[in-house]
This record gives C-alpha cells, structure tokens and sequence, in this order.
C-alpha cells in the first residue's frame, strides 16, 4: 500500500490524504477544483510550483489563475514559448525578439530579417500558434548538466543565453523543450499549450504586438494600441543599450568581470544628464512661447521623481528659470483619514489620499504670488508637519511638482493646460535578460522601494512585498491611463543599477520567513538577482537617481 501524506487546500479549506508523489495536476482533479478560469501554477508552503511537481510531504497548496500576479506571469511565459515555436516554424533560421511590454497587456515583439510584418503575415503567425495551443502539447522542464544545455543554446543559436550562462556558471540548469524548440525562461510556465487561450497577434511599426489578456481583466483583449511616447522612449533606450554593447545582462556582467563597472557607471549616468537637459530645454520654450508656470511630474511608485524634479530644477536653473519644489506625497492626508482599498488596507495610490483642497488652495495664492507655508509628510508616524521655509514665486519661478497623480486632471482643474507642462517618467528597463525575457520594469522598480523603505522609511521587505500588489494594483487605476498625456517621457532606468542593487535587496530579501504568503515572491526575486554580478556603488555620482535609494545622495529629501 502506497504511503499517504496530508494536503491542506488554501483554496477550499479542505485536508484530505493522497499518495506520495501526487501531481499538482492530479490534486486539482481529485479535489474537483470549481473555477471560471484554468489554473496555472500553485503555492506549496508558499512556494510556485508548476502544475506537473510532485508532493512528497505534507504542505499546504493553493492554486493561481491569471487574475492573480504570479498567474499572469505564467501565462505569459506560456505564450512566449509558443510564440517562440510558431516563429521557428514559419520563419525558420531567424531570431525572435521580445523588445518590451506595452499597456494592455501587450508586448512588442520583432523578427530578425524582417523588416515589417502586413496583416496577412501576423493573422499566418496567430494561425500557427493557434494550432500549437489546440494541439494541447505539453511543455517538459528537464534539469540537466550546464554543459548540455550550452550545447542545446549553441544548436539553437542562442548567444545571448550562452552569455547569461558563461557569466553565472552553474553545475545543472533547466532547460524546457515544446517539441523539437528548446528554452529557458525565469520563471513556471504551464503544463501545456492548451492553457493559453486568448491572445492575437497585430502588425506593429517593424514588427507585431503579441496581445495578451491582463489580469485586471482576463476575459478582454486589448488590440488597438498606440502608445507612441512610451514605444519611443524604448525604442530609443534600446538602440542605445545596443549601441554600448549591453543589451543583455550577459553582456552587462561580462564588461563588470572585465573591470568596466566604472566606465559603464560614467556612461549611464552622462546620458541622463543628457536627457534631462533636452527637457529642460523644452520646458524653458514653453516658458517663453506660452507662459508655461508649473512642471507636473508623474510616474509609479519608484521611480526616481524625487531625485528627477531636483535634477530637472539644476537644469532649469542653468537656463536662467529658478525652480521652486512641491512634493505631492507632503500632501498626504493623515494616516487614519487614509482611504482604504477593496482589503481593508490604506490605499496610499488613490487621488483621495491627498489633500486636493488643500493643494489647490497652496497653488492658487502661490500663482498669486503669495508666500505659502506648504506642510512636509512624516512617513513613520503618518501625520504633517511644516516646512521651515515658506515658499513664494517671483516672475522668474517656475513650480515643480511630482507625485504619482501629477497626470491626473482632476489633480490641478484651477490651471490652465497651456501652463503646465506634464513629463511621464518610470524604469523603462531597457536591459534584457535575454532576447525572449524582458525584464519587468515592476521587478526594477520593486528592487529599488524595497531598498528605500529599509533604509529610509522604516519597512522591512515583508511589509514591503504585503503593500506591493495594492501599489501596482492603484498604479492600473490612478497612472497607467494618463501616461500618454505627458508632453515628455523620461526613463530612469540605468542599465547598470540591478547589479547594484543585488546586495541591498539580498539582505533585505532573505529575511522573510517562510511561513508568509510573500516568502515566494523574496524568493522568485533572490533567484532573479543571482543572474547579476554585483557592482560596488563607489563610483556613482551623488546625484545619480540611484543614490535615492540605496543613500549617498547629495539632495535633501
């Protein structure tokens, strides 16, 4: 008689006893499992496991679909290796490109060789993958010696992974086959096409939008997308990192182990400088042309605005303009009068944490002219203070002010539109982990708000990782639909700043226990940073937006 171990059921309450080396997939059957949506993946004592691992001692289970953060991402890894067959099929001997996201659940992709794809060309390729996923064909992960699977890479003309190896050797490695294609991917994927559904492929500039569905809203598919200022500012970030020869992080670790850090530091951080004085040069012709008075400054959580508007402000001030600084954040209600999100939790994201009235009465009498003394938020105790300079506006002034809501209409109804000047800014990351694995501008910005809130606020990464999803969750309702508002985009990203980050988020990271729900998303991030090889911080200026978050910065905040 087969041994039996004990399985709780996160997702119906139940326990019952199965046989040693039970199958999520079989566990899911025998439990019966009701849902409106095909489970992906599973949490096993807190851990995401594929559908096809096997249990061996008693653990808690609880099963994911797409509407929750680590099920989305299994679908998505789903398509691209379907996505990644379909090419090999149709457009054998060129490589695929998985360039970047885009709102809507979208993703740019390209083809080598191929200059533009009609609509002929991508209803072929969502034809082919629409077969692939009918055929139900099951994804196989093997863990074989990293020699072998460096010979696979090398059949499959792989480079770019072969780099990311050879920089982060390791004895045995993963490798996933769907049929006769070979991959890797950081992260669960299902056990077989017929998971994936929903999804279209649309010609996009020189290549196509693979569109996916979201997991805000799994059961529509976004299609129609133009989103020119963010696909411009990838585009060009990803020229350049090109250009500079690191548009990987194989590539990125293998100039670190050559003793570039130094000079890949110098490089990054002139660039900024550069980009910011392009936009202060614009904001400076809307001065003159149309009276242009406020800078509005928006952007999810971590994105280096802070540091960005203090940055700009230097800029301005080169141009003769003397910029005066208003945070958006000192606005905060206080803590208790918070609003609290559908969990119950204070919902820090929603434009009703502000203080509109209050604002827009600091903005009217500093318009005016009038000498205003603008409070200043205590993150630890939740409560306001004030400033000990007011803050006045002369004819020479121009107001800067950042906050996750600067795009917001609602924020500003009492200044006219041909006096603010709106700028988008986020870590549009532009390194890739490889030419199919992007690496999620959440996972960058994630890296840095652990990093500040251990050093600066007081958090340590549990009470992070536990506000993370209602931070990207109120990011989809108050930010995302009006990035395409902004006059400009910047990207804050610095190809060289995951290496490092990798030591501060390390710490911080491994001291989540676990017997919390977020011990697999510490973990899914330490096995992500593994990939990198640190950078010592020694030669980052003071000015870099990355010292706003691991410290060192020559700005007051």
């Amino acid at each position: 008689m087969a041994e039996t171990i004990r399985i709780v059921c996160d997702n119906t309450g139940d326990t019952i006893e199965a046989a040693m080396g039970t199958s999520l997939l079989e566990l899911e059957r025998r439990l019966g499992l009701r849902n409106d949506r095909p489970f992906l993946a599973a949490y096993v004592n807190n851990r995401i496991k594929e559908l096809r691992y096997r249990i061996y001692t008693p653990v808690s289970v609880r099963f994911l679909d797409i509407t929750s953060f680590e099920g989305i991402r299994v679908y998505q890894r789903t398509a691209w290796f379907i996505l990644q067959k379909a090419v090999r099929e149709l457009y054998p001997g060129r490589k695929l490109y998985i360039r970047h996201s885009m709102s809507g659940g979208g993703f740019y992709c390209e083809v080598g060789g191929v200059d533009q794809f009609s609509h002929a060309e991508t209803e072929a390729l969502a034809e082919r993958m629409r077969g692939i996923v009918a055929s139900d064909l099951p994804i196989e992960r093997t863990k074989m010696l990293t020699s072998e699977v460096r010979m696979r890479y090398a059949e499959e003309g792989f480079d770019d992974k072969i780099a990311l190896l050879d920089t982060r050797p390791r004895l045995y490695s993963d490798l996933y086959t769907l049929g006769d294609t070979a991959g890797y991917f950081y992260g669960s994927l299902a056990p077989s096409t017929g998971y994936v559904a929903r999804f279209a492929v649309r010609p996009y500039y020189n290549g196509f939008c693979l569109a996916l569905p979201q997991r805000n809203d799994p059961d529509r598919l976004q299609t129609d997308m133009h989103q020119e200022k963010m696909f411009g500012i990838f585009r060009e970030y990803q020229s350049w990192v090109s250009l500079m020869g690191v548009p990987t992080i194989g590539a990125v670790n293998a100039q670190t182990l050559a003793g570039n850090a130094g000079g890949m530091i110098k490089i990054a951080e002139a660039f900024h400088e550069r980009k910011f004085a392009e936009v202060a040069d614009a904001i400076y012709d809307a001065n003159l042309t149309k009276g242009t008075r406020m800078v509005l400054i928006s952007g999810p959580s971590s994105s280096g605005k802070t540091t960005s508007a203090k940055r700009l402000g230097i800029q301005l001030g080169v141009l003769g303009l003397r910029p005066v600084m208003i945070s958006l954040d000192d606005y905060f209600v206080e803590r208790e009068k918070t609003p609290l999100d559908e969990n119950g939790q204070y919902d820090y994201e929603a434009l009703e944490a502000i203080d509109l009235a209050l604002f827009n009465d600091h903005l009217q009498r500093l318009m005016r002219g009038e000498s205003v003394d603008i409070p200043r938020y205590d993150f630890i105790t939740g409560r306001r203070m004030r400033h000990d300079t007011p803050l006045t506006l002369d004819e020479r002034s121009i107001l800067i002010v950042e906050g996750i809501h600067g795009l917001n209409p609602r924020l500003t109804p009492s200044i006219p539109d041909d006096r603010k000047f709106r700028i988008y800014i986020s870590c549009f990351t532009s390194v890739a982990m490889d030419n199919l694995t992007r690496i999620a501008t959440t996972d960058n910005r994630l890296l840095r708000r652990l990093t500040r809130d251990y050093t600066q606020r007081g958090a340590d990464a549990l009470a992070t990782l536990r506000r993370w999803g209602s931070v990207r969750r109120g990011e989809e309702r108050h930010i995302f639909p009006y990035q395409e508002h902004a006059d400009v985009m910047l990207n804050s990203s610095l190809f060289y700043e995951i290496s490092v980050l990798r030591p501060f988020a390390e710490k911080i990271l491994r001291e989540v226990p676990d017997t919390e729900p977020e011990y697999d998303e510490a973990k899914r991030m330490l096995k992500f940073l593994d990939n990198f090889i640190p950078i010592a911080p020694d030669e980052i200026p003071p000015t870099s937006i990355l010292r706003e978050f691991i410290g060192g910065s020559s700005f007051k905040y």
